[in-house]
């Protein structure tokens, strides 16, 4: 079965964005961004919420073809358009580039999505990884802390209360300062 991998970038107080929406802090230069095109090929499929699936539309499907694109960059704009994506949103009316529109997270579908072949399906979206957490949908995060405080923005866990153990995987330090945090749910 198909994992479900949270993919976030976030700030070492645990912010994904800073006020206003702001990501200009994210530190992906070329070794980085290889890293992330290397992991996301074997994907499956992006699950995003529609904020999320709005940000990458709007840049990745012409990103190759701007000459000041680097080669990650071009590299990643062909994964981000060949890759399947589902985008779950009850406001959003139309999507491209192999994009489907679910309008509500439904714990079997999501199941009978996971039980398909391929590879896993990687998460993204504040909100939406909120709403699976909630169902336990969840499988493993792969947390990309930058070497910044920001002090302020939007958190990328909710505040719930509840614990949630988990298993270290693995780690990474980039070049930049950047740390992998690779964890599974502890079972």
């Amino acid at each position: 079965m198909r994992k479900i991998i949270v993919h976030m970038s976030v700030s070492l107080d645990g912010f994904f964005e800073g006020p206003g929406g702001d990501i200009s802090w994210h530190m992906v230069d070329e070794e980085l961004h290889r890293h992330f095109n290397a992991e996301l090929r074997t994907m499956g499929g992006f699950l995003d919420g529609r904020r999320t699936y709005e940000l990458m539309a709007a840049f990745w499907p012409t990103a190759d073809q701007d000459p000041a694109s680097s080669e990650p960059m071009k590299e990643f704009a062909g994964i981000w358009r060949d890759m399947p994506k589902v985008v779950y949103s009850r406001t959003l009316e139309r999507a491209d580039w192999g994009t489907t529109i679910v309008r509500e997270v439904v714990p079997d579908e999501v199941r009978k999505l996971q039980a398909e072949p391929g590879g896993d399906l990687v998460l993204g979206g504040a909100d939406l990884i909120a709403t699976f957490l909630e169902h336990d949908l969840v499988d493993g995060w792969r947390i990309y802390v930058h070497p910044v405080i920001l002090g302020r923005g939007r958190q990328i866990f909710p505040t719930s209360g509840e614990r949630r153990p988990l298993r270290l995987v693995g780690t990474r330090t980039f070049g930049n300062g950047v740390v992998l945090l690779c964890h599974e749910r502890a079972r």
